[in-house]
């Protein structure tokens, strides 16, 4: 079916909305919000250097397992499946950094 994208979108009966009809729906949008207190939404952000000496880490680190390596460019450890090249040094890289 061909479609005519030059015709008008609304009818004359849909743009006929009266001002209090308006206003009444965007209304009915704000009602929807939450009111938040400001005290409690800036808790939760944590600005730059922050101290957060008295924080404990939560995540298990584990090390460096036999089937992995460490970039030398970008001192991530990835699996050897990832190594791009080696240098003359001996160093390994990988595929995102053998720029």
């Amino acid at each position: 079916m061909a479609t005519d994208y030059d015709a008008p979108r609304k009818t004359d009966e849909e743009s006929e909305d009266s001002i209090e009809e308006l206003k009444t729906r965007r209304n009915d949008k704000n009602s929807g919000k939450v009111d938040e207190d400001e005290v409690e939404a800036a808790e939760s952000f944590e600005l730059p250097g922050a101290d957060l000496s008295h924080e404990e880490l939560t995540v298990r680190v584990l090390p460096r397992q036999a089937d992995e390596f460490t970039c030398y460019s970008c001192f991530l450890v990835k699996h050897r499946s990832q190594i791009a090249m080696v240098d003359s040094k001996g160093h390994e890289f990988c595929v995102d950094c053998r720029g």
